[in-house]
């Protein structure tokens, strides 16, 4: 993988959701308790053996660049020809920001072009999957393609949401339309369509003259249909092909570990989530709660990477109850980050960031609870998303009264309740 350059797209707005990114940019909010949604591409990189990465912030980018920065700028060793660059915005074409994907890329073709890598991987940087680049590269090589795009098979109903490919019995992509308002379906399957996972694989030689065109502004609109026309470009089946290798294994003959190559199928190695709206990001967090979950953070083939900011253990009283007044702090199917204190509070199927703190007789169930937060004694808590900075009051209602929870906060479709950055002073 070392002619291989990781560019991650880092700049969307995150409009759909509101309020988390009100004062942060998409890949930049805080996802499983202690991570932030760009480590999951930048995780991918590295255990895929890519140490050659763009990154290009737009909006509301310095949380996110202080994140990089603090975990992730270190792993890099410019005398073996690793970097990570943050690639701040410059306006050097004309007095306008990025237009799109492909006009983000444009911009810095620069950095691309003094490179000497002879393959290009772009990235989203705010999807949660665990994906093995060095396969989909091979897939990308034994097809002798020019770009290849990673699919997805999805129901045919949210089909608008993606650009949607048809594909030959080669997977030669032949048609692509990006959000359609009709998905075609899959042949032999009416009720699924292949979605583009916005992950691609470019020749070099080829992503500089599909650029040169300077109408040319997104990839999904405009770069991908134009060329089809053109060039060879192939469909990775994602959840056909994808997994977790291991290069390091146990042999019980050697007593040691011995360097092999092994490679595993895992559940999550075929678990991938676009979190664009708050309903998505709920899901995703409370996919990663329970005794098997759907995306495990515990793998040790796959390992998820961030930085870890030094706060004490979490911690658990009390160990029986007082009184009549039940006070066991405990938790259940949760995740529960440092510096978090349950004080004789209930939690139940959460993810809690860092130094929470969760008051006697507080109830917290399904829930996302994002740094320094304090839930006040008596306090229910169900189905909410809470951001950060919040001293919610002693016995406080949130998910429990739908018509109550409409007056003061943002709730989703779904009914998930979205309490914004410092609502509660």
């Amino acid at each position: 993988m070392k002619n291989v350059l990781a560019v991650i797209m880092a700049g969307g707005k995150g409009e759909r959701l509101r309020p988390l990114t009100q004062d942060r940019c998409k890949p930049a909010v805080p996802f499983g308790g202690i991570y932030r949604l760009i480590d999951i591409p930048l995780s991918n990189c590295i255990n895929s053996g890519i140490y050659k990465i763009l990154v290009f912030p737009q909006y509301k980018s310095q949380s996110l660049v202080d994140h990089l920065e603090d975990g992730w700028l270190h792993l890099f060793s410019r005398p073996l020809g690793h970097y990570m660059k943050i690639v701040a915005p410059q306006q050097r074409y004309g007095e306008y920001w990025y237009k799109g994907t492909a006009d983000s890329v444009r911009q810095n073709l620069y950095l691309i072009e003094r490179d000497i890598c002879s393959h290009i991987l772009i990235l989203s940087g705010d999807h949660v999957y665990k994906m093995n680049y060095d396969l989909f590269k091979r897939f990308h090589e034994e097809k002798n393609a020019d770009v290849t795009i990673s699919l997805l098979e999805v129901d045919i109903e949210i089909g608008s949401e993606f650009g949607i490919a048809r594909v030959d019995e080669d997977l030669r992509i032949v048609e692509f339309e990006e959000k359609p308002q009709h998905p075609a379906p899959i042949p032999g399957d009416s009720y699924r369509t292949l979605a583009s996972m916005g992950i691609y694989i470019f020749r070099k030689e080829v992503l500089k003259e599909a650029l040169s065109d300077p109408g040319m502004s997104d990839f999904g609109k405009d770069i991908i249909p134009q060329l089809i026309k053109s060039c060879r470009v192939f469909g990775y089946p994602y959840r056909r092909f994808n997994a977790i290798t291991d290069f390091a294994w146990h042999d019980p003959e050697s007593g040691g570990i011995r360097k092999k190559i092994k490679t595993e199928r895992t559940r999550d190695s075929s678990y991938w989530r676009d979190v664009g709206t708050l309903d998505a990001y709920w899901n995703a967090n409370m996919d990663l709660t329970g005794v098997d979950p759907f995306f495990n953070l515990y793998g040790e083939l796959w390992p998820i990477r961030t930085y870890c900011r030094p706060y004490p253990p979490a911690k658990f009283v009390f160990s029986e109850a007082h009184g009549s007044t039940p006070r066991i702090g405990t938790a259940f199917d949760s995740l529960v980050s440092p510096g978090c204190i349950i004080s004789g509070g209930i939690v139940r199927h959460s993810v809690l960031s860092y130094n929470v703190f969760v008051h006697s007789c507080a109830e917290v169930d399904e829930s996302v609870v994002l740094d320094n937060v304090e839930i006040g004694r008596n306090c229910r808590i169900k189905k909410a998303i809470i951001d950060k900075d919040n001293k919610i009051p002693p016995g406080t209602c949130i998910g429990i009264n739908p018509k109550e929870d409409n007056k003061y906060f943002r709730v989703t479709p779904r009914g998930i309740v979205v309490v914004p950055k410092g609502y509660f002073q």
